[in-house]
């Protein structure tokens, strides 16, 4: 029997609006809860007078500590440390973590993209790190002030290594706990893909036109577009044995139908000249298209288009 682990205190990085929703919510569940981002702008209303979260739900809620360096953390080691900040900057989170981190300490990959989880691996190992799937759409209104756009539970996470099962089963109970309902599963690679070849239709065609999830749906000309990438996405995925059910077109076109007016992080990346995950989300489907010989034009397409977005 599978001994059950005991975590109370959970750092997180990233104070965007992903990260301040799973901290604000883990601090009201009474977990300890440090917060920590590289803007103190940031993070520092995170701790006082704390996290505002509208919309979909609502929660206003301090959270432990505010930090804006991961050094700070070796003082007073989490047990849990669950990363929300964008792909793109995973190898320097892994280096500053490498310091502190130890066998008992576990990492949650909390975040968008085909991969992640694995970039963590290449310099913490895999007994420890732990992939999630979120199912919450949200932006940040100011520091500290999330508008929760839509809330479809539960989440997903799953260890990389059986020897990490205990503690996967543990951070899904204090999430569950703390008003997130988190479920550990046996199938996260194909629920990442599930959500990741979505992410790989709206998010990118967002960024390129400045258009909303809606605006796009409504557009009959744009969709085409959408599409397109969600049926590349989908042969890319099962010629790579990737199970995502016999009935996923249908199920993906009528989520992003009831997406709403939301900008996706990656429009909101372009507005503010900072690089996009477009690398960790139709840059895996085409690396992944020609691990298996499958041609991926409107992927390569939409990548070239966000990329050239991207401030030099």
């Amino acid at each position: 029997m599978t001994q059950k682990k005991e975590f109370k205190k959970f750092a997180v990085i990233g104070a965007g609006p992903v990260g301040c929703i799973v901290a604000a919510y883990l601090a009201h569940g009474g977990y300890e809860v440090t917060l920590c981002d590289i803007v103190p702008e940031l993070v520092n209303v995170a701790a006082d007078p704390g996290i505002k979260i509208d919309g979909t739900e609502e929660l206003e809620q301090k959270v432990s500590r505010a930090i804006t360096n991961i050094d700070d953390l070796a003082a007073d080691p989490p047990d849990v440390i669950i990363i929300t900040v964008k792909a793109t900057v995973l190898h320097l989170i892994a280096s500053a973590i490498e310091g502190f981190f130890h066998k008992d300490m576990y990492v949650v990959s909390w975040q968008n993209g085909i991969d992640t989880e694995l970039v963590l691996a290449e310099t913490l190992g895999r007994d420890n790190v732990i992939r999630a799937v979120v199912n919450y759409g949200c932006g940040l209104v100011k520091p500290g002030h999330v508008h929760l756009a839509f809330h479809h539970p539960p989440h997903l996470l799953q260890e990389l290594e059986p020897a990490g099962k205990a503690a996967a089963i543990d951070i899904a109970d204090a999430l569950s706990k703390s008003g997130l309902p988190t479920e550990r599963t046996e199938t996260i690679v194909d629920m990442v893909w599930r959500k990741s070849i979505m992410n790989a239709c709206m998010n990118p065609v967002c960024a390129a036109t400045g258009l909303t999830m809606a605006e796009v749906i409504r557009d009959p000309i744009i969709f085409q577009i959408v599409d397109n990438l969600v049926k590349e996405g989908v042969q890319v995925a099962r010629a790579n044995e990737i199970s995502l059910g016999w009935n996923y077109y249908p199920y993906a076109i009528g989520y992003m139908k009831n997406a709403g007016d939301h900008k996706p992080s990656m429009l909101v990346d372009i507005e503010n000249k900072r690089r996009t995950e477009v690398d960790f989300i139709n840059g895996k489907i085409v690396e992944y298209g020609h691990q298996a010989g499958i041609e991926t034009p409107y992927n390569l397409m939409i990548r070239a288009l966000v990329k050239a977005l991207e401030p030099k």
